[in-house]
């Protein structure tokens, strides 16, 4: 039954060849497909939605590559939408999981534990100086929450600025701070945030050089400060490159203008890091680096705990100082097996040198991507850097309309010849291109491949 299920799902003979693995999945002995189907349509919340006309039940994972109840591989483009960093399965991640919940699966943080400290510090190595104390959560929600109510407790103002087109969560704190009305619901939501002028030159008002349309969009949250709020702010939160917005990003000086601007008027700089954090954009280990700044505050998730339930909010000791004027406390925060985890996976990045990985393999993805734009019209925009890439697809490149459809397709075709990817932006027409940073420069020709017959057939 297994294999007349394989060979009924394999991919056609003339698809590109995936590279070898040498992994052989075990025999999946559970329910079937439509039992589960089955059992998510009658006791699942429908909001809970799944990819692709015929949906892809995934039963293991080992590095770059899923498995299907069939044993079909898939190269994963998408790492659990930004979370895989350093591979499904990683051994040291497992084994540190494994380990620990062996002896102790939780007691809370009000014992001593060396794993919540050990944690921490690692955290405050990889961070400029100074942004050396942290908070951890179980998501980037609660993250981006707790980052803005110490801002506003720290600076006394209430006041915040994000910018249209972020995803900074679904809590109905973050909802507010959420530019996407896709991802938005008609509820009460945190009061006080403005949304500022998107600095992405592909898509922005403002004409000039991309230099040109940052300046003029960094002056649009000065305006936005004078106009829209008592002259003081809280915060600033953005994310460097934009994920689930697809892959958009202003030119470097649009990071520093607006700190600069932010500051001046009261408020602290928070960057979000849940998905640019860790090095996945290559030339650095976090994404504000590469527009060279330093943030007050940096929320993580994500990627943390390649897959754990693992957040965090790192930041200066003065303004962490803050929470502990009343009592804060979280149930999870800093599980001793999510802090193994962590540990281990800051400890993958560097011993696999995954940073560097991402800089090289992004690097020749994106060479890749650029020579498809160059072929394929359908292709408007080739963005992102490191393993955090975007490709925007349209149907005329004058007008800009948004290939929806086209975009489902693709999608569809590369799911049938083993590559799946996500997809993001508010019209849902950008390829988001984000795997696991263990992947290879085999695996990237690979995924080009199938992406170019992808893009020939959606002429």
């Amino acid at each position: 039954m297994a294999e007349a299920m394989l060979a009924e799902r394999a991919a056609p003979s003339t698809a590109p060849k995936m590279p070898p693995c040498d992994h052989k999945p075990r025999p999946y002995n559970g329910p079937t497909r439509a039992e589960i189907l089955a059992m998510r349509k009658t006791h699942v919340n429908p909001a809970l939605f799944m990819m692709y006309k015929d949906p892809v039940l995934i039963v293991e994972g080992h590095m770059q590559w899923l498995f299907d109840e069939t044993g079909r591989r898939y190269l994963d483009l998408l790492a659990g939408i930004v979370t895989v960093s350093v591979g499904h399965c990683h051994p040291k991640v497992t084994h540190a999981i494994q380990e620990q919940a062996g002896m102790l699966q939780h007691a809370t943080t009000i014992y001593l534990h060396p794993n919540l400290p050990i944690m921490a510090k690692k955290l405050a190595s990889k961070m400029p100086k100074g942004l050396d104390v942290t908070y951890f959560t179980n998501s980037g929600s609660e993250a981006n929450d707790l980052a803005i109510s110490m801002s506003r407790l720290f600076t006394g103002n209430n006041d915040v600025i994000a910018l249209r087109n972020s995803y900074h969560g679904g809590s109905p704190g973050t909802m507010g701070l959420t530019s996407l009305n896709t991802w938005k619901f008609p509820i009460p939501q945190t009061t006080g945030v403005h949304h500022a002028l998107n600095p992405d030159p592909y898509r922005s008002p403002f004409e000039g050089t991309p230099e040109e349309i940052a300046h003029k969009s960094a002056e649009d949250v000065r305006d936005l400060i004078r106009y829209s709020t008592p002259g003081k702010v809280a915060a600033w939160i953005a994310e460097p490159i934009q994920g689930a917005g697809g892959v958009t990003m202003g030119a470097p000086n649009y990071l520093r203008e607006v700190y600069e601007i932010i500051r001046a008027h009261g408020g602290l700089c928070i960057a979000d890091e849940v998905q640019t954090g860790f090095g996945r954009t290559g030339e650095h280990y976090w994404g504000f680096q590469n527009w060279g700044v330093t943030p007050d505050i940096v929320t993580m998730a994500k990627g943390i705990g390649n897959g754990a339930p693992l957040a965090a909010v790192t930041t200066r000791a003065e303004i962490a100082q803050t929470l502990a004027a009343k009592t804060h406390f979280n149930t999870f925060g800093g599980n001793p097996i999510s802090m193994a985890a962590g540990i281990a996976v800051l400890d993958a990045i560097d011993e696999d040198g995954l940073q560097e990985n991402s800089r090289v393999v992004g690097a020749r993805l994106k060479k890749g991507l650029l020579k498809l734009k160059d072929s394929h019209r359908i292709v408007g925009d080739v963005r992102g850097m490191g393993l955090m890439l975007g490709l925007e697809l349209v149907r005329d490149r004058a007008t800009r309309e948004a290939a929806k459809q086209e975009t489902l397709d693709v999608v569809e075709y590369m799911r049938e010849n083993g590559v799946l990817l996500g997809k993001g932006g508010l019209e849902g027409n950008v390829l988001r291109i984000k795997p696991p940073m263990c992947i290879t420069a085999a695996d990237a020709d690979f995924a080009l491949s199938v992406l170019g017959d992808a893009l020939a057939r959606s002429v």
